[in-house]
């Protein structure tokens, strides 16, 4: 009979009664010979088992075994070997069963379990092969740094939702690696940052590596201070919030490694002065870039900018830079372009909006831009008169727009001038002496700066050669290591009295804060010229005890800059080190420091005093190539004339000045050395005093020395009592 939809016929009913009344209960399993509701097979179907072991033909008919279905579903129901397991049994104890599926057939069958199952498993595959991707991504970028090449692998992975793991691996595989590796990965993290890994992402693996830090520190014993750099590396980058690390902190069980590491990089790093720079910098980053390239960068950018208009370039262009603790200098030359061309000033508002509005330029670097900007307008205004005004223009449409708090720069109402003479006369100095070093940075004519100082300061005023000294070297701390080193040769060839070069440095390290927003590494500069100034002998080294009075503060920048150049001084062959500091000093011999050009100063005056050629007296001086210590020459000539009375020493010193070899400058110099130490000199020669004075009188007479060059115990003055 036929049969559909599922029913069995009541002839198939029957005949299946019968065959379990007249079933062996043990030869057939009960489970064997139940009949399943929703299906029927015919008792001749050739898929029924044969249980009576005839052979696989046709079925002996009344065989109870010839009616017994198999289930649809495709397990086996036969019992497993070593017991357990058979179908309708729960299986062993710990059989776990990874190819269970769920039948569409069975009655109980719910589609959206099979769905959600479906999802869970292709999940977990998914995330499985991401890190497997990932580890491979970051070995090669390590291994090649191609930025571009690593980014694109990334994207191509199209599994934004696990980016997490992306910036928790990169960061754990650096932190075991080389101080090369952490600062490839910090670099690619800022590179990829918003473009390819979404913020909230990388502030998810940030989290993670944090609550990993005691499972870090099994592996990597220095996960404190290496973790704590990276989450301040971060902030720094403008990649996570400043907030990050209280919210963490919060989070996270008191004894956790993880405090420690936030802790650690609040008050370690973040809190640090000029914390931005130390940090760029710590494992190598930011060195390939001076602060002349940056600055030349930007210029150039804004001028491109101010031409073409394009906005998405300019941006592009600032980020790239990759200096986001620099941008007040984006904001501070943006503004100065502005004010000198009133037809780009339009544009130039608008990237400055458009950066600060998109968070490229953050608010505490765009307030510091224009409070920059705010100090520097008095300078300002020698070249745009009405600079002031100007400028107070720029702050209302930036506040007005919403991109600037007005409210946190200072006034730019000028304070009402005392309309001294003094102060009127010291910035009318600044600005010449301004003109008179940059001349001399193009000529390097010594000669010219001294007779242009003592026309600009012919009373020589203490105070104004303060201020000479504080600009020379301000304005060489901005250049290259060429202009530097001519700043320390003519500070050497000035002959300023040594208590005008204590004030002008300690002006120079009061005002280092400030110079420190255009030259990061103004305390290894001012160092440096601390230094130099002692092994030139333009200070003497119980003066740098008395600069350091004047800063008392164990974490100033003064008691930094005098720890330095302490450490300098002490260092083996620091005379030959300082003096090369910046290209000067080079001989060649290399072995040779001051001492040892003292050393041949005295042995070529011997040479010659014993009959030697005055032409080869001067080469040998000439070939010394140290002008700025030509005051030694002097010196020790000048006194082996008054101890011996030679006077073929004195033709020399004439033959010297006469060919321009020694200057003016350096004879003062010489002959002020020889009269701080007559006291010293008197226990040889009793007469030392009076052969000195009949020598300055001739010196006087030769030209040699200014007419108003007097004898002082403590140096060279002149005659109305004011220090040269």
């Amino acid at each position: 009979m036929e049969y559909s939809d599922g029913f069995v016929s009541k002839e198939h009913r029957e005949l299946a009664r019968s065959a379990s009344e007249s079933a062996d209960p043990l030869s057939v399993s009960p489970l064997q010979i139940s009949i399943h509701t929703k299906s029927a097979i015919s008792p001749n179907s050739p898929r029924s088992p044969n249980r009576t072991g005839s052979s696989r033909g046709s079925p002996s008919k009344g065989s109870p075994g010839k009616c017994v279905r198999h289930t649809h579903s495709p397990k086996d129901g036969r019992p497993k070997k070593g017991g357990s397991g058979g179908k309708g049994t729960w299986g062993g104890l710990l059989d776990v069963d990874d190819s269970h599926s769920l039948d569409p057939n069975d009655p109980n069958f719910d589609s959206s379990e099979e769905c959600d199952h479906t999802t869970v498993r292709k999940s977990t595959t998914d995330f499985l092969e991401f890190k497997r991707n990932v580890t491979i991504i970051v070995e090669e970028y390590f291994a090649t740094d191609d930025i571009v090449s690593t980014a694109n692998e990334l994207r191509e992975l199209e599994m934004s939702g696990y980016h997490y793991y992306f910036v928790k691996k990169l960061v754990s595989m650096a932190m075991d690696r080389d101080d090369k590796e952490k600062e490839m990965a910090a670099v690619l993290l800022s590179a990829l940052y918003a473009d390819i890994i979404d913020p909230p992402q990388v502030y998810r693996g940030f989290c993670k590596l944090v609550e990993s830090a005691d499972d870090l520190i099994v592996d990597i014993p220095d996960t404190v201070d290496v973790l704590a750099l990276f989450i301040a590396r971060a902030v720094v980058d403008d990649m996570l919030p400043p907030a990050f690390l209280k919210k963490q902190m919060a989070s996270l069980p008191e004894d956790s490694k993880g405090i420690d590491v936030l802790k650690r990089a609040e008050k370690g790093y973040l809190s640090a002065p000029h914390h931005a720079e130390i940090i760029e910098r710590r494992w190598g980053g930011g060195m390939k870039k001076t602060v002349e390239d940056v600055k030349a960068k930007i210029d150039n950018l804004l001028q491109e900018y101010a031409v073409s208009g394009d906005k998405k370039e300019a941006c592009r262009c600032i980020k790239d830079l990759k200096v986001p603790f620099f941008h007040h200098e984006i904001v501070k030359r943006a503004l100065i372009m502005a004010m000198e061309r009133k037809q780009a000033e339009g544009r130039l508002l608008d990237l400055l909006k458009e950066a600060s509005e998109e968070g490229l330029i953050n608010s505490s670097q765009t307030s510091k831009g224009f409070g920059r900007m705010i100090d520097f307008v008095d300078d300002l205004s020698l070249d745009i008169p009405n600079a002031r005004r100007i400028l107070q223009s720029l702050i209302s449409k930036a506040a007005s727009e919403g991109w600037l708090c007005a409210s946190s720069l200072k006034s730019l109402v000028p304070t009402p001038v005392k309309g001294s003479l003094q102060d009127d006369s010291a910035k009318i100095f600044k600005l010449k002496a301004q003109s008179i070093i940059q001349e001399y940075f193009l000529s390097g004519d010594i000669s010219e700066v001294g007779s242009c100082l003592g026309s600009e300061n012919n009373a020589y005023s203490a105070e104004l050669n303060a201020i000479f000294i504080k600009r020379l070297i301000t304005l060489a701390m901005d250049r290259k290591n060429r202009e530097k080193e001519m700043a320390s040769v003519l500070l050497s060839s000035l002959c300023f009295p040594s208590d005008d070069v204590v004030n002008g440095f300690i002006m120079l390290i009061e005002s280092a804060d400030d110079t420190a927003l255009d030259n990061p590494v103004v305390v290894e500069d001012l160092a440096m010229f601390l230094a130099r100034a002692v092994v030139d002998e333009v200070l003497a080294p119980r003066q740098l005890e008395e600069i350091g009075t004047q800063f008392s503060g164990p974490e100033s920048i003064g008691r930094k800059v005098l720890q330095m150049a302490k450490s300098s001084l002490k260092a083996r062959l620091s005379g030959e080190r300082i003096l090369r500091c910046w290209g000067g000093g080079r001989t060649d011999s290399p072995g040779w420091d001051i001492e040892d050009v003292k050393d041949k100063v005295g042995r070529l005056l011997e040479e010659f005093e014993s009959g030697g050629d005055i032409g080869e007296a001067c080469r040998c001086i000439k070939e010394l190539s140290m002008p700025f210590f030509h005051h030694e020459v002097v010196k020790k000539a000048l006194v082996a004339i008054i101890e011996k009375k030679n006077e073929r020493l004195w033709g020399l010193l004439d033959q010297c000045f006469s060919s321009g070899l020694i200057t003016t400058y350096q004879m003062m110099k010489g002959f002020g050395r020889v009269a701080e130490s007559l006291d010293d000199l008197a226990l040889d020669v009793p007469d030392a005093e009076k052969q000195f004075k009949h020598y300055v009188e001739r010196a006087i007479l030769a030209g040699w020395l200014d007419s108003s060059f007097c004898l002082s115990k403590s140096g060279p003055t002149k005659e109305n009592g004011a220090n040269l």
